[in-house]
């Protein structure tokens, strides 16, 4: 009984490591949100291999390049408004990717994103 115990609790620890795992080239792409109050527009970003990133539809807000950190996505740019402009970082929790759709989160606030193909 006690080995029927480990061999599940060990399957289970290896199915949800796998599928909590992300790489870099599942993220790579261009993910696109609907533009709040603004129907039949789309905004977001898109990711390139090479670790550059560049805005859709977001003029304000200029992506430069991105990276990933375990279950973070690091999107680093700069900020323009009235002015002035400042360089950030956004870090966002990866919550769930899939071939299609990519959720992320900050805080309370959950983006939900679709690829664009």
């Amino acid at each position: 009984m006690k080995n029927l115990f480990w061999i599940g609790f060990c399957t289970f620890t290896v199915v949800c490591g796998l599928s909590s795992c992300q790489s870099e080239a599942e993220l790579t792409g261009t993910w696109l949100e609907p533009v709040p109050g603004i129907e039949n527009m789309q905004q977001g970003f898109c990711l390139e291999k090479n670790g550059k990133a560049s805005s859709v539809n977001m003029a304000t807000l200029q992506y430069q390049s991105w990276k990933q950190d375990g279950k973070k996505l690091l999107l680093q740019g700069v900020s323009i408004g009235n002015g002035t402009s400042f360089e950030f970082t956004d870090t966002m929790n990866i919550e769930k990717i899939t071939e299609d759709s990519l959720i992320l989160k900050r805080g309370n606030f959950s983006l939900k994103y679709k690829k664009q193909k």
